[in-house]
């Protein structure tokens, strides 16, 4: 997590989507799948060692129906997906 001059707290994207999986109960395994990557990929990308492509960012956002702005850690408020 970053904090930033304000004292608001940043969470970074990885921590995030480790934190909504973690929420929804899903395993790496699950997400890995959707994101058709491996469970290793797929934790690599929770662990920050690689950096998640943003077409997977926006499948990411669409399945947990919550804003690109709240998985990137650019919000801390949980919005639902934009519809169409």
């Amino acid at each position: 997590m970053l904090l930033r001059t304000d004292g608001e707290v940043i969470m970074k994207y990885n921590q995030r989507i480790r934190n909504i999986r973690e929420d929804r109960n899903l395993t790496q395994q699950m997400i890995a799948d959707l994101l058709h990557v491996g469970q290793r990929t797929y934790a690599d990308y929770e662990s920050g060692k690689t950096r998640i492509p943003v077409d997977s960012i926006l499948i990411l956002a669409k399945y947990y129906d919550v804003s690109v702005d709240y998985i990137t850690g650019a919000s801390n408020v949980e919005t639902p997906f934009p519809k169409k």
